[in-house]
């Protein structure tokens, strides 16, 4: 198993780990900073989930520039990218950090674009590569679940919730860029449309 795979693993392997952290009934006590009170677990949970993101990026970079693209990546780096992101905002519901309605999206989102891939995948024999919105989606889907564990600790002098912006800039681009693979694809549904 190659390096980008070992790291691919890595991640999958730390979504329970990120899961037990957060969800546990153990009371870490918390830090409180410029009024705004972190429990330690979240403060862990936001460490687990960035090594977990690193590694979703290092993997490719490395995948690509040492041509160590296989299969496994290319089934199992999207899925433990999803399974991150989708346990991630299922705890923030449950925090009451993040709407319901807002998580079902992303979540809707993230299974409709996998879909999708699996079946280009299957005709063309071709992953879909993401584009700079679906780059722009991930980068602020990452940056909102850390702050929104921490509580945006580090904007809490300026009261700027920016955690919350940077779900709300996520949600805006989950829903472009989810449209845009569709549009973008949409030649492989054309045989369902033929009389």
């Amino acid at each position: 198993m190659n390096l980008p795979n070992k790291l691919t693993v890595l991640r999958i392997f730390l979504i329970p780990v990120f899961m037990v952290v957060l969800l546990a009934p153990l009371n870490w006590g918390s830090i409180t900073t410029g009024g705004t009170v972190v429990p330690w677990a979240q403060i862990v949970g936001a460490i687990i989930f960035a090594v977990a993101s690193i590694t979703d990026f290092a993997d490719g970079q490395i995948a690509r520039r040492q041509h160590l693209v296989t299969n496994f990546g290319k089934f199992a780096d999207p899925l433990a990218d999803k399974m991150l992101v989708m346990t991630a905002f299922i705890i923030l519901v449950s925090l009451g950090k993040v709407p319901a309605w807002v998580a079902a999206i992303i979540v809707c989102r993230e299974l409709a674009v996998t879909g999708l891939r699996l079946i280009v995948v299957e005709n063309d024999g071709e992953v879909i590569a993401a584009a700079m919105p679906g780059k722009i989606k991930t980068m602020t889907q990452m940056l909102s679940i850390i702050f929104l564990f921490l509580n945006d600790v580090f904007f809490a002098a300026v009261n700027i919730p920016i955690g919350e912006i940077l779900l709300y800039i996520c949600l805006f681009f989950t829903v472009y860029s989810g449209i845009d693979y569709f549009v973008n694809s949409r030649s492989v549904f054309a045989d369902s449309f033929e009389k």
